[in-house]
């Protein structure tokens, strides 16, 4: 369900690989195409690639999300991706009385009176990025007391790991595990992403990763920077009769109408903006991505 009110936005999402050598074969998938969902329209896409690939096609993926899966094999030392996306957000709506329902009653496993159970049930499994470690599980107990409604639980998670966790771009990389997240106590928003998941999963709730794009306001009297946004992630919390609740710990806050959802998944390595294999002779590659998440008026 949605809100009325909506905000538009034209999304670019530049990749730019170079290498220092030819490469005579890129095989790669993309996932940068918008999903369509009740709360987020898709007024628009394109994705474009440099060198044109021979082999091109889009499908979808087990979780539905747009997967192009493209073959360059014309020899080549830069691959540019560009994804262009125009997509109105809305805030999503949440009926109170299934937040208010208690934690213990939103664990798919226990809930086969739900539609959508089974589904969600692949959510609330270990997976290779959130691995549901005893620390994961200390730690979200202390908010997940018994009989607490999910909502409040769920969001106190979030408060504590923005309020107990440093944002710092150089603590982890994309292989980082939950244990190091504890052991920095420091990371970016996919690690935010996977600690809430861990905790949470580690107690038989369902929790997706979310990847997408989060509009940033600029500083009062500063005019926006054209390419300096970025790709972001949250986590979404099943609510059952109600789908999902979609939480942002790096921001402490409900995802909004400022937030553009891509694609889901188990962690990140369901669902990374671009990932392949190159064959090449090259010693030094380099990688630069430019993100604009322009509002619309």
């Amino acid at each position: 369900m949605s809100g009325s009110a909506g905000r538009r936005y034209r999304i670019s999402h530049r990749t730019t690989y170079s290498y220092d050598d030819d490469v005579t074969d890129s095989l790669g998938i993309a996932y940068l195409v918008p999903r369509e969902l009740p709360w987020q329209h898709v007024t628009g896409t394109e994705l474009t690639l440099q060198p044109e690939p021979g082999d091109r096609s889009d499908d979808l993926d087990y979780y539905g999300n747009t997967a192009t899966y493209f073959q360059v094999t014309e020899p080549h030392r830069v691959l540019d991706v560009l994804a262009v996306s125009e997509v109105e957000a809305r805030c999503p709506q949440h009926d109170a009385a299934a937040l208010a329902a208690p934690w213990e009653s939103a664990r798919p496993a226990e809930r086969p009176d739900v539609p959508d159970a089974w589904q969600a049930q692949d959510f609330a499994i270990a997976s290779s990025l959130a691995s549901q470690t005893p620390a994961a599980h200390a730690y979200a107990a202390e908010s997940l007391r018994p009989g607490r409604s999910v909502g409040e639980a769920v969001e106190e998670v979030m408060h504590r790991v923005h309020a107990d966790f440093a944002y710092d771009k150089t603590a982890t990389t994309v292989t980082t595990t939950v244990d190091d997240i504890f052991t920095k106590r420091a990371g970016v928003c996919q690690d935010f992403a996977h600690l809430t998941l861990a905790c949470l999963r580690s107690h038989g709730l369902a929790v997706r990763y979310v990847s997408g794009y989060l509009a940033t306001t600029p500083p009062p009297g500063k005019e926006r920077i054209v390419g300096a946004d970025a790709t972001h992630a949250w986590a979404a919390v099943w609510i059952p009769g109600d789908g999902w609740l979609a939480l942002d710990p790096t921001n402490d806050q409900l995802v909004n109408d400022r937030y553009v959802t891509v694609a889901w998944g188990r962690d990140y390595a369901d669902v990374p903006p671009v990932k392949g294999v190159i064959f090449t002779d090259a010693k030094t590659s380099t990688l630069r991505v430019e993100v604009d998440v322009a509002p619309l008026t």
